[in-house]
C-alpha cells in the first residue's frame, strides 16, 4: 500500500464519523514495539482478548490488516509499519499538548504581558523579573513601556495582565485592583554645580526662585497633579522651563542647567553622578509604587506573577525593618 493510500485510509472524510481513539493507537503502538499482544496487554493492565478486540476494531476502521498473526505472535504488515510511525507521531503530539496544557494550568508556561513605568520602577522591575524567572522559568514576559493611562486601558482590554506603576487615583482605578510595593520620598534633582546641591535639604519656598523641568503635561497628567499637591503648602509653583517626554531627557535638561526637577528618590539609580538629589522640606507625601491588575481576569499565570510580587514586597518590608 502506498503512502497516499495509507493517508487516505486514516483520513476522516467529510460526513464520516471517525471512531478511532488515542487508546486504540496506544495499544497498537505497544503491540508494534513488542511484537506480542500479551506483553502489550500486561503493560496496560488489560485482558489480552480485550486488547486484541481493540486492534481488530482499528483494522476494521482502516479497512485493512495491520498485523499478521503467526504461531509465535504477530508481525506488522506494510500498512502496519507505516501506520505505527504515524501513530507514534500522533501520540507524541498529544502527549506534548497535554504537558503544555498542564504547565499553563499550573502557571509554569505561557506568555504574560506586563506594563511598567520606566523611572519609578527602575529598582523594582529588575528584582521582580529575576524573582519570577526563578519560580516560573518557562513563562515568557513581554514588557510594555507605557503611560499610566495606557496601562489602565491595557488592563481593562486584556492586552496587559499586570502593570507596575505609580498609584493612580481612586477614580482612575475603578474596576481594577492596586497593591502597593514600595514608597519613595520626593526629592529635588539638581545639576552638580547648582548652589543648592551643597545643601542637605531644600525648602519648597526656596524653589520658587528656580525654574522647573517636568515631564510633558500631555503624557504625564498625573505628575503635574502631584506637583500641585507638593507646592500647595507654599501657595504657588515655580515657572516651568522645559517639559520632557522621557526620564533620559529630563535628566539631560537638569544636568544642562535648564532648571530643577521634582522626582522620587529612585531616580538616583538612573541619574547616578549626573544629578544631585536632595530632600524637600516640608516633606511631601511619599510616592507609592505598586502593581495593578483586573481581578476578574486572573488566570494561573497572572496569579503566579502576583504571588511573586507579593513575596517581593514582604522581602522589601523585612529588609527595611532590619
Amino acid at each position: 500500500m502506498t503512502g497516499s493510500e495509507i493517508a487516505a485510509a486514516i483520513t476522516n472524510s467529510a460526513g464520516y464519523e471517525w471512531r478511532v481513539e488515542l487508546r486504540h493507537l496506544r495499544y497498537f503502538v505497544a503491540v508494534a514495539a513488542t511484537g506480542n499482544v500479551s506483553q502489550a496487554a500486561k503493560k496496560f493492565r488489560v485482558a489480552q482478548p480485550a486488547l486484541s478486540r481493540q486492534i481488530r476494531d482499528l483494522e476494521a476502521e482502516l479497512g485493512a490488516p495491520l498485523l499478521e498473526r503467526t504461531a509465535r505472535g504477530v508481525r506488522l504488515t506494510d500498512l502496519g509499519r507505516h501506520f505505527a510511525t504515524e501513530a507514534q507521531a500522533v501520540l507524541a503530539r498529544a502527549d506534548a499538548a497535554l504537558q503544555s496544557a498542564r504547565a499553563i494550568a499550573k502557571g509554569e508556561s505561557g506568555e504574560l504581558h506586563l506594563g511598567y513605568a520606566p523611572s519609578p520602577t527602575a529598582e523594582l522591575l529588575p528584582r521582580a523579573l529575576h524573582a519570577f524567572q526563578n519560580v516560573a522559568p518557562g513563562v515568557r514576559i513581554v514588557l510594555h513601556d507605557a503611560s499610566t493611562d495606557e496601562m489602565l486601558v491595557g488592563l481593562r482590554e486584556g492586552t496587559l495582565q499586570v502593570a507596575m506603576l505609580v498609584e493612580p487615583c481612586v477614580e482612575a482605578l475603578r474596576d481594577l485592583a492596586f497593591e502597593a510595593l514600595q514608597t519613595y520620598p520626593m526629592n529635588v534633582a539638581l545639576a552638580p554645580t547648582h548652589p543648592l546641591a551643597r545643601q542637605q535639604s531644600v525648602g519648597l519656598k526656596r524653589l520658587l526662585l528656580e525654574k522647573l523641568v517636568t515631564y510633558s503635561r500631555s503624557d504625564y497628567g498625573e505628575y503635574h497633579a502631584m506637583l500641585k499637591l507638593i507646592f500647595a503648602p507654599v501657595g504657588e509653583m515655580p515657572p516651568i522651563s522645559a517639559e520632557c517626554d522621557s526620564v533620559s531627557s529630563l535628566i539631560a535638561a537638569v544636568e544642562a542647567g535648564r532648571g530643577v526637577a521634582i522626582v522620587p528618590s529612585v531616580l538616583r539609580c538612573l541619574a547616578s553622578d549626573r544629578l544631585k538629589l536632595r530632600p524637600l522640606t516640608p516633606e511631601p507625601d511619599r510616592l507609592v509604587i505598586g502593581f495593578s491588575f483586573q481581578a476578574a481576569r486572573i488566570n494561573p499565570l497572572t496569579r503566579r506573577l502576583i504571588e511573586t510580587l507579593r513575596a517581593l514586597r514582604k522581602v522589601a518590608a523585612s529588609n527595611a525593618a532590619a
